[in-house]
């Protein structure tokens, strides 16, 4: 478990996060979303002990990270897949972390057929595409088998194939019962991979909800109504103060009033509804919505 305390860190006159509080639980992928700039890399950061929060706290599992011994035991992270050696061979810089971490060798074989580069260990590491980079991060993360792992945008540079092995590696990971955090700019995937999400804008809170709750807040809500009987139920619903359109396959979409309400109303007439459906914003477009006043940075804005 993750748990941020009224967490804010100031560089200079600029103030990254304010006042932070959220808790990342076990069992389940956390998604960690906010427009560029909005402090979650200084976040993760300070999880990690790598910066020192001006005020507030940060424990995993009730311990500062600083405190663990042989912390890659404890918490797997991937921050930056670029940040190696280049000159070393992926076999090499695993075993030299292992090794630092009282890790068994036997590990670092493990992890490299986990994320698919056993046949490229030898290989020097400044050779390896981007997605490459991504999987030797993966392996580091995981190679102390720890019960918490952070991973900042651990999608980059992935292929259709590694973003679907990825997906369902964090999947099981957070089924195993450990905490998986997920920082990502990709809206579409933490749709099919996350199960709750932290959406920062400006360094503050905006929401620590599931999926399904954040991506309800977007304004674009609709039910269709499948019925026999078109011309009787779309005046009532319009009386109800709904907004009604008649869809090409002959659907009603139906906008301002829920499922339950439009059963009842069909229900007082004797209206046959044979399939109610209920749409919902995507995750992308509710995020847009929400954190439109938190983007620092607007294409084609002007001053």
């Amino acid at each position: 478990m993750i748990e941020v305390h009224e967490l804010t860190k100031r560089y200079g006159r600029k103030l990254a996060v304010n006042n932070l509080s959220f808790t990342v639980n076990p069992g389940q992928v956390t998604g960690f979303l906010g427009p560029n700039g909005a402090g979650k890399s200084t976040t993760l950061r300070m999880i990690l002990g790598l910066h020192t929060p001006t005020s507030g706290s940060v424990t995993i599992d009730g311990r500062a990270f600083r405190s663990l011994p042989r912390g890659m035991r404890h918490v797997g992270a991937l921050l930056d897949a670029g940040d190696v050696h280049g000159g070393r061979t992926a076999r090499a810089h695993l075993r030299a972390l292992a090794r630092s971490n009282a890790i068994p060798s036997s590990r670092v074989e493990e992890v490299l057929r986990e994320v698919g580069l056993a046949d490229a260990a030898n290989r020097r590491i400044g050779g390896f595409s981007l997605g490459m980079r991504q999987r030797l991060g993966i392996a580091t993360a995981l190679l102390g088998d720890p019960p918490v792992l952070l991973f900042d945008e651990p999608l980059n540079g992935l292929d259709p194939e590694g973003v679907y092995w990825v997906r369902g590696l964090f999947r099981r990971l957070a089924a195993e019962g450990r905490t998986v955090f997920v920082s990502s700019h990709l809206m579409s995937e933490m749709e099919h991979t996350a199960h709750q999400l932290i959406v920062l804008g400006r360094g503050e809170l905006i929401a620590a909800e599931s999926v399904a709750e954040f991506a309800a807040r977007g304004t674009d809500r609709s039910v269709s109504v499948r019925t026999p009987d078109t011309a009787a139920l779309a005046p009532l619903l319009t009386a109800a103060g709904a907004s009604v359109e008649r869809e090409p396959d002959g659907q009603l979409k139906v906008v301002g009033l829920n499922s339950d309400r439009i059963a009842e109303i069909a229900f007082e007439h004797r209206i046959l509804l044979n399939e109610l459906t209920n749409h919902t914003s995507s995750l992308e477009k509710a995020f847009m919505e929400l954190t439109a006043d938190s983007v620092e940075y607007l294409a084609g804005e002007t001053k």
